[in-house]
């Protein structure tokens, strides 16, 4: 018999730890500083650390197999033995690494964005011949490190159709192939793991299947039945929630509510309630709690969604509305907040109490009055909108900027960031810390501009940059700088793998008190007669990569944010910067994922860009940036930015956006070295990828970059590839001049 599910969950909880223990020991053992006993002891001690946390706040639901060394979506590959062959490895811990950062001569697997997150998950590669079989190590393991605390655990895995709609074909896969092809042999894995999960007695598992609220076609709703009425039917089996998150299920909620399965979990924040009443009958996972953002939950609000909820379907658990991966773990830290703004926000374990008092009201047997902090807050409403201006046509701009700036054909120049050495995070925590004084910490600074300037200049590169030793991220450095931004101490994201970031509370009206990176631009120029780029985050990805204030409209923000680049972009010009670049890294992270609200979004959205960007003179050259997000989905809204250069992502993909760029019209770097990869690229690796990129791109229009910033890369890394870059276009230079 089916147990009951508890009152109250959450989908998924950080897993980096409060002081980000998980990638500091990521790094060692990658780095070859501690063993990987070490590793799995401090993986052991953060899984052990938050199921007592969770436990010892009241929740009744606890999640396991949300942790991961690198990504959930590699870790469900490797559980269905889903390896390309070239990674494989006497070492299983090897193999897992090898796939998601590459090996000696062995490219990583493809990344891309998590949906509409700025999470990035590893692309498994599934193709007709791929071999599935069962390694059900892992979630077994962590449902008996959770026993060994006393605790039961309802084990987490991606679902099988959200899997394969996430896959790529591998390349020797035929024309018409689609990893949703083999749904059926999947979902026979599926079966032999659930009947293992049920021998160890686990009641309950979830399957997340986030791919269903975006649109579908008949076909792959015909899978979702087919899948789940498979696995529903299964004799030897836990109790199944198939969990959706990010939006509405639409469609597929009739589809999920005519198959066995006994739960299923809807986002009560992003989606709605509509069509509920199909799910009579089985058990409601209402995520009524923000797994999303920082603020507090509108109890009044929750509550009321959650009676109706139950009063139509039956049976109501209280929730988060996804996974708390993407939220800090714990705003209690942030002592240097703003009183008035730290309450209200929460962070992990703040919402995880809000469940849990949501759940003990939703019963009508609360514990203790809810505090105040769950009441709505009235926030201060103001909007400034702006109507983008054009710039003069490309052909004329090129001619001008070809004039002024006299680069030669196939210049190299690199994203913005160079590494950041240990001494200068030491130095910056020692700043804030009040250990150094502003003129030490800047001397410092100028130092590193200095030594980077030299660097680019004796590698041959022909469009530099002042290398952002000044910054500790691209979004929260203009945030400290901006009226309406707060900035936490303790805020850590995962991002990918080791790196996490901090995201600012957007939670103001936004302004520019003064210039911010100019005198940083004008002393780098002052070093060189090459051209220095000024290097901006553009207003979509300042927004997207924040947590925002909920009382204006995503738009009515954007386009707060970009006056205030408008007005750097115009000091910069005034400073004699003549390459200016704008990074939207996040402008197709943003788009809705459902077809029928994207294109208003697409259309403000480059609107605001070419607002920021639309003051520049024409002599001045405008370069953008985007990475790992599938910009090949929206290429005509990145043409309609308007940049005079536009670098992507493409050594990783192996220049899969390649194929559909066609005649784009302006300047292109298709990026030829994997920055998130400790893998230097040779010269001919590097003049294979751009000869590529040549059928496609012209010449005089083909820029050479990496894919992305350096910050992450050593330096000894860095020399070795730009080196190569260099090496690799001066030779295409010969063949094309």
């Amino acid at each position: 018999m089916t147990s009951s599910f508890p009152a109250s969950t959450v989908l998924g909880y950080p897993r980096i730890g409060p002081d980000r223990e998980l990638k500091r020991a990521l790094e060692a053992y990658w780095e070859g500083r501690s063993s990987r006993a070490d590793l799995e002891e401090t993986a052991r001690r953060l899984r052990g650390d938050t199921w007592r946390r969770l436990a010892a706040l009241g929740l009744e639901g606890l999640p396991s197999n949300t942790f991961s060394y690198y990504d959930q979506v590699l870790d469900t590959a490797v559980l269905l033995g889903a390896v390309p062959g070239r990674y494989r490895h006497d070492d299983d811990l090897a193999t897992y690494f090898a796939m998601a950062r590459g090996a000696e001569g062995i490219a990583p697997l493809r990344m891309t964005k998590w949906f509409d997150t700025n999470y990035h998950y590893i692309v498994p590669e599934i193709g007709p011949d791929t071999v599935f079989s069962l390694d059900a190590a892992k979630p077994l393991a962590e449902v008996r490190e959770a026993r060994a605390l006393g605790l039961e655990t309802r084990p987490v895995l991606v679902g099988p159709v959200t899997f394969l709609l996430l896959s790529q074909a591998t390349p020797d896969s035929p024309d018409g192939f689609a990893p949703l092809d083999r749904l059926d042999d999947v979902v026979e894995v599926y079966a032999r793991l659930l009947a293992e999960l049920a021998a160890e007695g686990v009641g309950w598992v979830q399957l997340d299947e986030p791919a269903l609220v975006t649109d579908r076609t008949a076909a792959e709703l015909a899978a979702v039945e087919a899948a789940y009425g498979r696995l529903g039917r299964l004799e030897n089996r836990p109790a199944l929630l198939v969990a959706s998150y990010f939006g509405d299920l639409g469609d597929a909620l009739p589809v999920l509510a005519g198959t066995p399965v006994e739960a299923v979990g809807l986002d009560l924040v992003r989606g709605t309630a509509h069509g509920v009443d199909a799910l009579a009958g089985k058990t409601v996972v209402a995520g009524v709690v923000s797994g999303r953002d920082v603020w507090r939950a509108d109890r009044d609000r929750a509550l009321a969604t959650l009676r109706a909820a139950r009063e139509r379907a039956g049976r109501v658990v209280v929730s988060t509305s996804c996974s708390l991966l993407h939220v800090p773990y714990d705003v209690e830290r942030e002592t240097g907040l703003d009183p008035a703004l730290r309450r209200r926000l929460a962070f992990a374990e703040q919402k995880v109490a809000e469940v849990v008092e949501l759940a003990a009201l939703l019963a009508a047997t609360p514990r203790r009055h809810l505090p105040e902090h769950l009441a709505a807050q009235e926030r201060p409403h103001t909007s400034r909108v702006r109507t983008a201006q054009g710039r003069a046509p490309y052909a004329v701009r090129a001619a001008a900027q070809a004039e002024h700036l006299k680069l030669p054909l196939l210049p190299v120049t690199t994203i913005g960031s160079f590494p950041q050495t240990g001494e200068l995070r030491r130095a910056r925590a020692a700043l804030a810390a009040g250990e150094i004084g502003e003129a030490a910490y800047e001397s410092m600074v100028r130092a590193e501009i200095e030594q980077v300037i030299a660097l680019q200049e004796r590698l041959g590169l022909d469009v530099l940059v002042h290398g952002e030793p000044e910054r500790n991220d691209m979004v929260q450095y203009f945030a400290e700088h901006l009226d309406g931004f707060a900035v936490t101490r303790h805020g850590w994201v995962q991002s990918y793998g080791s790196r996490c970031t901090r995201p600012p509370i957007l939670h103001g009206d936004v302004r520019r008190p003064e210039p911010i990176t100019v005198r940083w631009a004008r002393h780098a120029q002052s070093l060189t007669s090459k051209p220095v780029k000024g290097m901006l985050t553009g207003p979509v990805t300042i927004v997207a990569w924040s947590f925002v204030r909920d009382d204006l409209t995503l738009r009515e923000v954007v386009f707060q944010v970009a006056d205030a680049v408008r007005e750097e972009v115009g000091d910069l010009e005034d400073a004699g910067i003549r390459v200016i670049q704008v990074d939207e890294p996040a402008l197709r992270e943003l788009v809705p994922l459902r077809r029928a609200e994207q294109a208003a979004y697409l259309e403000w959205a480059v609107a605001a860009y070419r607002w920021a960007t639309s003051g520049a003179s024409e002599h001045t050259q405008i370069h953008t940036h985007l990475c790992y997000s599938d910009a090949d989905e929206i290429l005509a809204a990145i043409d309609a930015l308007d940049a005079d250069v536009t670098s992507i992502e493409s050594a990783r993909s192996r220049g899969r956006l390649l194929g559909a760029v066609g005649a784009f019209p302006r300047g292109l770097g298709p990026g030829v070295y994997d920055i998130h990869s400790p893998r230097v690229p040779g010269a001919d690796e590097v003049e294979r990828l751009l000869t590529e990129a040549l059928r496609t791109v012209p010449a005089e229009r083909l820029w050479v970059n990496p894919d992305c910033g350096l910050k992450t890369r050593s330096y000894e890394q860095v020399e070795a590839a730009l080196a190569n870059v260099v090496e690799a276009a001066a030779r295409l230079r010969e063949r094309y001049a």
